[in-house]
C-alpha cells in the first residue's frame, strides 16, 4: 500500500473506533488492555495521534519523549489543552475525532520526503507513521467493538499489510526469550496467500517471506491472524499444525506496550 492508502485507512478505522466508543458507557472494560476502560482507550488513542502527528510535523533526530498528555501541550496547545487535562466524558469522543482529523491533516500535508524519526522498516518516514497509525487504530478498533458486542471486519489486503507490519517490523525487534533453540513459526494468510516465517531465538527473532520447514504453522484468514498475533482472540479460527505450545510463547513475549 502507499501513503494515501494508509491515510485512507487511518480515516476509516478512526471513525469506526469513534463510532464504537460512543455507543455506551465509557466505564466498560477493555479486556485485552488490563486495567483500562473505554475512557482510557479513547484517551490513549487520541494522545497517540497527537504524538504521531507531532513527530511528523515537528521532526527531530529521535522520537518525541512523551509519557502523558501534558507533554504534548507545546505542540498542540488547543488539542492537548492548556492544562494538559483530558476533556470530560461528554466531550471525549468528539475530542478524539478532532485529534484524528489533526493527524490526517498532518499526514496529508507533510512533504513526501519529510525527515521524521522512524522505528520500523518502511519505504519512507511518512509511510511508516501513516502505516503505524493505521494499525494502531485498527487493533484498538477491535478492542472497542468487542467491548460493545460488535463483530469486527477487515479488508483482506489491509489486514495482510497490518499483519506484515507486526511480523516483519515488530517481531524482529530485540528481546530476550527463554527458549533453548530457535524455533520457526510459519504464518499463512489463506485468503491472500501470503506467507511469513518467523524464527524465534533466545536473543533475537528474524522474519522471512520465504521458508521451508516450521515448528508451528498457523493458517487462517489474514484478519484472524492479525488479531490472534496481537493477542486479541482465541485460536479457534486458526488452524495450528505442529508445536502448538509456541503460541503461548508468542503471547508471553511479543507484545507492544506504550511504556
Amino acid at each position: 500500500m502507499n501513503v494515501s492508502d494508509y491515510i485512507g485507512f487511518v480515516a476509516s478505522e478512526g471513525e469506526l473506533f469513534a463510532s464504537a466508543a460512543e455507543q455506551g458507557d465509557l466505564n466498560v472494560e477493555i479486556v485485552p488492555c488490563p486495567g483500562w476502560d473505554m475512557r482510557a482507550l479513547v484517551r490513549h488513542l487520541g494522545m497517540i495521534h497527537l504524538w504521531a502527528a507531532a513527530n511528523v510535523a515537528f521532526p527531530e533526530s529521535d522520537w518525541l519523549d512523551v509519557s502523558e498528555l501534558p507533554d504534548l501541550v507545546r505542540y498542540w496547545p488547543e488539542l492537548a489543552g492548556d492544562s494538559g487535562k483530558y476533556p470530560d466524558d461528554a466531550e471525549l469522543v468528539d475530542w478524539y475525532r478532532t485529534t484524528l482529523a489533526n493527524l490526517i491533516e498532518v499526514l496529508t500535508s507533510a512533504p513526501s520526503d519529510v525527515a521524521a524519526f522512524t522505528f520500523l522498516p518502511a519505504p519512507s518516514p511518512l509511510a511508516m507513521w501513516a502505516r503505524r497509525q493505521a494499525s494502531e487504530i485498527a487493533i484498538h478498533r477491535v478492542d472497542a467493538e468487542r467491548a460493545r458486542g460488535i463483530t469486527s471486519h477487515f479488508d483482506p489486503a489491509f489486514a495482510t499489510d497490518m499483519l506484515d507490519e507486526l511480523l516483519s517490523g515488530f517481531a524482529p525487534r530485540p528481546r530476550t526469550i527463554d527458549i533453548e533453540r530457535p524455533q520457526v513459526v510459519h504464518v499463512h494468510a489463506a485468503d491472500t496467500d501470503e506467507h511469513w516465517y518467523v524464527t524465534i531465538g533466545p536473543e533475537r527473532s528474524e522474519t522471512s517471506r520465504c521458508g521451508d520447514e516450521a515448528d508451528l504453522t498457523l493458517t487462517a484468514m489474514a484478519a484472524d491472524l492479525y488479531v490472534l498475533l496481537w493477542n486479541r482472540t482465541p485460536v479457534s479460527n486458526v488452524s495450528m499444525t505442529g508445536t502448538t505450545d509456541l503460541i503461548d510463547l508468542w503471547n508471553s513475549n511479543f507484545r507492544v506496550r506504550w511504556s
